[in-house]
């Protein structure tokens, strides 16, 4: 029953390892349910205690999504730099409603259905240049980090120099900078779970410190009545709607791309041609996931690069992510504790993440200048202009460019002639 539900093979693996991988890989990817609420309160209409329930339930479906039909041991939810792209980028940067980001975010997850079953998909991937697919990865990666840092006051406003090292003596800032040496000294000894563990320590200390206000431990979850389907429509055919589902789109694909074949590498899980098994029904249960996350009112749902703390523990199938979905439906009855942490508290896990998803950035070829110049085109203008968007578009447009005048113009393809047109 077991192998036909999840694929799970007695003779690689056990029920209790299965088990263990999968409150492993929930232990390191659920300060997304703490971060997320963080990071969404700064639009008006998204209570923190409906975000938190959506989060979790996105999850919970995303998990269990996999577990059925990817039978993979990968958890899924809303993805740091999606959610990003969505706050910053999409409302706060462009200044659409997060009606509009949702009805987004809703879009993509029906296209990925579609790209996903069209084999579209493969074509697309196999037209990016594998300097930018590893840049867009370090890019989120600097973004991600930028925003923890402000978010605690460590790098703050400054009208003469644009940013500045902040009050780093006292309150918020001075919290983070001693959460990061807390989980960043667990990261060191590999400790399970360091990122949740490093937030809730750092919440702690917070309570003396004045900066944590506890709210409780248990309660009901909250309703997501106030986000569930809100979504606008009206403009559903313009430009900028196209750009926006595109990059969710573009970062979902090479994000859930890059999380499978680097886990699967570790975990020996590739055949001899490099090929994932599965990697057609992984990818339907991301886009199951993220179609269900817009509904509930949450950003994209991806694939999380943390579930190879799982698959280290020996998870190997399905019932790592069935796990996974089980502590995030118990984690929805503990939103008080997670909504008591503050900013402080999670901008290590924005650092250390920002951290992991850098590491692509050494898969660049630096000594040939018609790739390594788009890359960085691509990596310093994320941050630099507070887009996940911009990177992409401008590292796109700058890639055909060198390329064309430094004469390589064969190697590109035409799919990515025609993604420039549309970039510019």
């Amino acid at each position: 029953m077991l192998k036909k539900l999840f694929g799970f093979d007695s003779s690689k693996s056990t029920i209790k390892t299965e088990i263990v991988a999968g409150v492993t890989t929930f232990l390191t990817m659920s300060y997304i349910l703490a971060v997320n609420p963080n990071i969404f309160k700064e639009l008006p209409g998204m209570p923190e205690g409906s975000v938190f329930t959506s989060t979790a339930l996105a999850a919970i479906i995303g998990c269990l999504a996999m577990a059925f039909i990817g039978k993979l041991p990968f958890g899924l939810a809303p993805g740091m730099g999606l959610n990003a792209f969505f706050v910053y980028g999409v409302c706060i940067g462009m200044g659409y409603s997060w009606q509009f980001a949702l009805t987004a975010v809703l879009i993509e997850g029906l296209a990925f259905i579609v790209l996903t079953l069209t084999n579209v998909r493969e074509a697309i991937v196999n037209a990016i240049p594998l300097s930018l697919r590893n840049a867009i990865g370090a890019g989120i990666g600097l973004f991600i980090a930028f925003i923890g840092l402000s978010s605690a006051g460590v790098v703050v406003n400054n009208d003469a120099t644009l940013v500045a090292l902040g009050d780093i003596t006292s309150g918020s800032a001075l919290l983070a900078l001693v959460g990061l040496l807390i989980t960043g000294y667990m990261y060191m000894r590999n400790v399970p779970g360091a990122i949740l563990i490093g937030i809730l320590i750092t919440m702690l200390i917070g309570i003396p410190m004045g900066v944590t206000e506890f709210k409780g431990l248990v309660s009901h979850p909250e309703s997501i009545k106030p986000i569930f389907c809100q979504f606008e429509f009206d403009q559903i055919w313009s430009l900028d709607m196209l750009v926006v589902v595109f990059t969710f789109l573009f970062i979902d694909m090479f994000d859930t791309v890059g999380t499978l074949v680097g886990v699967c590498t570790k975990a020996n899980m590739i055949d001899e041609k490099g090929n994932i098994s599965r990697i057609k029904e992984a990818f339907m249960a991301d886009a199951i996931a993220t179609t269900a996350g817009a509904m509930l009112g949450t950003s994209t749902t991806t694939t999380y690069v943390e579930s190879a703390a799982g698959v280290a523990q020996g998870g190997r199938s399905g019932l790592t992510a069935f796990a996974v979905a089980v502590c995030f439906a118990v984690a929805l009855f503990f939103s008080p504790l997670f909504l008591s942490i503050p900013s402080a508290a999670t901008a290590p896990a924005l650092i250390i993440v920002g951290l992991l998803m850098i590491e692509p950035i050494t898969k660049i070829p630096f000594d040939d200048f018609s790739e390594s110049i788009p890359a960085f085109v691509c990596i310093i203008m994320m941050p630099l202009t507070y887009s996940i968007s911009n990177g992409i578009l401008l590292g796109m447009i700058a890639y055909i460019l060198m390329n064309v005048v430094s004469g390589k113009f064969k190697k590109i393809s035409i799919t990515m002639y025609i993604l420039a047109i549309l970039f510019i």
